[in-house]
């Protein structure tokens, strides 16, 4: 009973609407900044990229680009490989490019909520930068925001115990022991050890790992994605152009789905926006502890992680999967082999097994480091609904249902996570849209400085 109560709420809440909405409040964002995310995406991942990134200024507790790390670690996880995968075998080819497209409102999107959260930040009393979606509700729209703010963060808390710890700790202990042969329950232990040691430090200590483990474990599937692209290069035109008319094609599905258009653009930009989280305001709270003095600049820092997120980590997923051939591969029992399984698939197909190998690798690596940014910033929506002293309640807590969620059945936990993402998203959306206004003015401002750093 209370299993089909959840499945009916997440599929009502992921419907249709609240992904129309997700992009529509993207799509308003942009016009109602001149499309000015878009103009400057260069400046951004100069502004990223860059040594400016990497020092610390007055304000806050870590630099930009460790920031940065941080909401990616949350944000880049399993469902850069497993997601993608699951909406090729079920949209077609063609949802890789409702994907990106699903992603460009989405930079807007994200842009906003970290140019807020820096805007609305406070000192807590340790001293820390406190901030994210429920300081801009409570300080920028008064007492009904008082009132979303509190919301906002119980389901951030919630969620977090979920999708940043239980599905993530879920994905290392199922890679582990496929790969490796290492029992779940050991692995679930570990991997709780290992998430306690980092988080006890605080926000520093997380951000620390995050920028060391984030850009190395980047690279390590970005090159084997590469390196599987081309091995199949002679493919690669070919499966380009069968993506592109897939994604506009009556019947788009592969490997003997049978597909229509809508169902490929539904699964393309539900991926898109599963996969960047831009509308749930998470990142906002990962932004807040930059040292920077510029929300503007942190706004466009922070929008990059939607970009690296799917315009290139998903892209080279769903290219490789395309190119290699193996969409539409049917397992022993007949079915369609999908998620992480399809993903290995491609690249074993390549590299042989150590592909497989790789892909593996690269779940846990994943997988952790979405473990500590989650815990982060479920850490920050505790923090505001409970104060600072009760704070190691919340990391041991945190770290237990990690630990138990290794060897779980998770349905039910994905489910109700899934529904505090949407109830998330909802008062997020809402509280972007009227301090719309508030964002353009400071990207406005900002300008100058954009063409100041264009002429250097």
């Amino acid at each position: 009973m209370v299993m089909e109560w959840l499945r009916a709420a997440d599929d009502l809440l992921w419907g249709p609407g609240t992904l129309a909405l997700l992009v529509g409040t993207g799509a308003f964002l942009t016009l109602r900044t001149r499309f000015l995310p878009w103009r400057n995406l260069g400046y951004a991942l100069r502004a990223a990229l860059g040594r400016e990134a990497r020092v610390r200024g007055r304000d806050g507790d870590v630099t930009p680009f460790a920031s940065l790390m941080t909401a990616l670690a949350a944000t880049i996880g399993t469902g850069n490989i497993v997601g993608v995968a699951t909406a090729l075998v079920a949209g077609g080819p063609g949802a890789l490019v409702w994907m990106e497209l699903a992603a460009l409102p989405g930079l807007s999107t994200k842009l906003a909520e970290c140019l807020l959260a820096v805007k609305f930040r406070r000192r807590n009393r340790r001293g820390e930068m406190s901030g994210g979606p429920m300081y801009v509700m409570r300080d920028g729209l008064g007492r009904p925001g008082a009132v979303m703010g509190a919301a906002y963060a119980l389901f951030a808390v919630c969620s977090s115990f979920g999708i940043g710890g239980m599905a993530q700790a879920n994905s290392i202990a199922g890679a582990l022991e496929a790969s490796f042969g290492v029992p779940v329950r050991i692995t679930g232990l570990v991997t709780a050890g290992l998430a306690l040691a980092v988080i006890l430090g605080g926000v520093k200590s997380v951000a620390r790992a995050s920028a060391a483990v984030v850009p190395v474990m980047a690279a390590l599937y970005l090159g084997a994605a590469l390196a599987v692209l081309w091995g199949c290069r002679e493919n690669l035109p070919a499966g380009i152009v069968q993506i592109l008319r897939c994604a506009v094609s009556p019947r788009a599905a592969a490997g003997g789905a049978a597909g229509t258009l809508m169902n490929t653009v539904r699964w393309g930009v539900a991926r898109g926006v599963f996969s960047n989280e831009a509308g749930m305001g998470s990142a906002g709270i990962s932004a807040a502890s930059a040292a920077t003095t510029s929300p503007a600049r942190q706004g466009y820092i922070g929008m990059t992680g939607a970009f690296f997120d799917t315009c290139v980590v998903c892209t080279v997923t769903g290219l490789a999967i395309c190119c290699s051939g193996v969409l539409g591969t049917a397992d022993a029992a007949g079915n369609a082999v999908d998620g992480a399984a399809l993903t290995i698939l491609a690249f074993r197909s390549v590299l042989g097994p150590a592909g497989g190998l790789l892909v593996s690798v690269s779940i846990v690596l994943f997988a952790f480091t979405s473990i500590l940014g989650g815990a982060y910033q479920g850490e920050k929506a505790f923090e505001y609904l409970f104060g600072t002293q009760r704070v190691l309640l919340y990391r041991l807590a945190f770290v237990l249902a990690a630990a138990w969620g290794a060897a779980a059945e998770l349905e039910a936990v994905f489910r109700f996570s899934d529904i505090c993402n949407a109830l998330m998203c909802l008062p997020n959306l809402l509280c972007l849209l009227l301090l719309s206004g508030l964002t353009a003015r400071e990207l406005e401002a900002f300008q100058p400085e954009v063409r100041r750093r264009r002429k250097t």
